[in-house]
């Protein structure tokens, strides 16, 4: 279903995000000069294959390359090295919202978000009232989505991401969005989706949604494979390696 062969991501982090003239004057002067410890990588060979129907999960501490994995298994990113092979639909729940037009009502953006994720006109008009329901947010329809808080945001974009039962679920973080109601109705949510047979890889800084859900677990620390293996006992390994690095 997925295979991963060898990826590694690579950053330059002597790049800064700024647009003036004079900072795309130095950069263009100064890119020769760059010393190779600007070199940042994300991943490091990492290989590992998923078969179709498993729930696996990613930990990791924080700047691990978690989510950067994610976005290459999902093509977001192209990875610097190695090889990436997905059979299959591929539902990505990275960055919940990503796709939203601000200034866009939200009735609006269920179309476009929608489009976005391959969803036809006539599709979303069937599946509107779902979405609509799931959500939550009935009330706020013709209100622009820069007026919702990040809470709301995120309902919109998940009852959106999941109105169909995708073959593969790619997941970030996303059952702690919403209130504590919402968060039981993402976990059901992604629940049935499970048992339906969606292949499903899911990060999370939770051990215990973790341990629940999945069937293994990918470890990985500062870009590198730590371990692959049974979701107790690898969340067992990387608990103690916690308690001993911190």
């Amino acid at each position: 279903m997925i295979k991963i062969k060898d990826v590694s991501m690579k950053f330059n982090l002597g790049i800064e995000k700024n647009n003036s003239l004079k900072s795309t004057i130095i950069n263009i002067i100064s890119l020769k000069n760059k010393k190779k410890s600007e070199d940042f990588w994300a991943l490091k060979n990492i290989t590992f294959n998923i078969e179709k129907g498993e729930v696996v999960g990613i930990i990791g501490s924080n700047g691990a390359g978690k989510s950067t994995l994610l976005k290459v298994v999902s093509g977001v990113m192209k990875p610097t090295k190695g090889s990436v092979e997905v059979n299959g639909v591929i539902s990505p729940m990275i960055e919940l919202g990503a796709g939203f037009d601000p200034e866009l009502t939200a009735r609006e953006n269920i179309y476009l978000n929608g489009a976005i994720l391959g969803y036809s006109k006539k599709f979303l008009e069937e599946k509107f009232d779902d979405i609509v329901e799931f959500s939550e947010l009935k009330d706020f329809l013709d209100a622009p989505v820069k007026n919702f808080s990040s809470g709301m945001t995120a309902k919109l974009a998940f009852s959106i991401a999941t109105v169909v039962n995708p073959e593969i679920l790619i997941v970030d973080e996303i059952l702690s969005v919403g209130d504590i109601k919402f968060q039981e109705k993402s976990k059901n949510k992604m629940m049935s989706m499970i048992k339906g047979g969606t292949t499903v890889l899911y990060v999370s800084h939770s051990l215990s949604s973790i341990e629940e859900l999945c069937d293994k677990v990918i470890w990985i620390e500062k870009g590198e494979l730590v371990k692959i293996g049974k979701a107790k006992d690898i969340c067992k390994n990387y608990y103690e390696y916690q308690l001993k690095n911190n």
